[in-house]
């Protein structure tokens, strides 16, 4: 049998050249081991981070690579289960190109950002969600798994895979590979990656924890710039959480990317509130 042995550890956490497990019963990682762990994931009592992986264990990236084309929404859900955070080669892809992301949220609005050939793209497997996190004190989007609903997106390039700012502008959350996962026009198949909020650390909103109305007039502005009102209105009908209480600052902008709507587009911003029943708050 295959397998990348490694010792037991008990100590809060050991890094080695490939694998930290802290406090886990793991004593090997072969595909005897890995299948179970991904379709039943709440059975792994422990937590994998895979690092340094494409060098230095060839044998676990094909294994990474085979599950995840097999089971890619199971095998991204069970990631953020157990905490193991992919960093890239994921997906079967030889591309070299640049890497791009998808965005489901105040990325689509391209006046966020810096990042250059925006598209129109397509997830498929997941839904949006209004959680809160501790690393941020308002809500903020993220997806979550679910077999019957696309996702209308940007994608964009990250130039040199350099993920550095946006990591940043997406603190608390986990930069995960989708590649097979998002249909796009793009004629090279790059490389494309999402952020989402690891499931340990999403929350259900409270009224301590407001939606932004200055982020949701950025996110909806970007719909509709993109995908016209049908846009907007695919965005209201794919995201959970609208009983979330949303705090009126559009007079002082808390959100920092806060941006300028025109009249007609502060009125469908109301209107789409309105629909869903949404309590505001000054």
């Amino acid at each position: 049998m295959l397998a990348v042995r490694c010792p037991r550890f008990d100590a809060p956490s050991v890094l080695l050249p490939e694998i930290a497990i802290p406090s886990a019963d793991v004593t090997h990682l072969s595909p005897e081991f890995i299948y179970p762990m991904v379709l039943r994931p709440e059975s792994f009592r422990g937590r994998l981070l895979l690092r340094h992986w494409i060098t230095s264990s060839p044998m676990v990236v094909r294994l990474c690579r085979h599950m995840y084309t097999k089971f890619p929404t199971k095998f991204l859900c069970a990631v953020q289960l157990i905490g193991l955070t992919p960093l890239n080669g994921w997906s079967n892809s030889a591309n070299m190109s640049d890497p791009y992301f998808f965005g489901y949220g105040s990325l689509v609005n391209t006046k966020t950002h810096v990042y250059q050939d925006a598209r129109p793209a397509k997830l498929s497997g997941w839904r949006r969600a209004w959680k809160r996190t501790n690393a941020r004190d308002m809500s903020f989007l993220t997806i979550v798994p679910t077999d019957r609903t696309e996702l209308l997106g940007l994608i964009a390039k990250v130039p040199d895979a350099d993920w550095d700012a946006l990591d940043a502008r997406e603190v608390g959350y986990d930069r995960l590979i989708a590649t097979d996962m998002i249909a796009h026009d793009h004629a090279e198949n790059p490389e494309l990656a999402i952020y989402a909020i690891p499931e340990a650390t999403r929350f259900p909103p409270t009224p301590d924890y407001p939606i932004l109305l200055s982020y949701l007039d950025v996110v909806l502005q970007g719909y509709l710039h993109v995908f016209g009102e049908a846009g907007v209105q695919h965005f209201m009908e794919t995201t959970d959480g609208w009983d979330t209480v949303v705090l009126n600052d559009r007079a002082n902008p808390i959100y920092p990317r806060a941006q300028m709507l025109s009249a007609d587009e502060t009125a469908l911003v109301d209107t789409c509130l309105m629909q869903v029943g949404a309590q505001l708050r000054d």
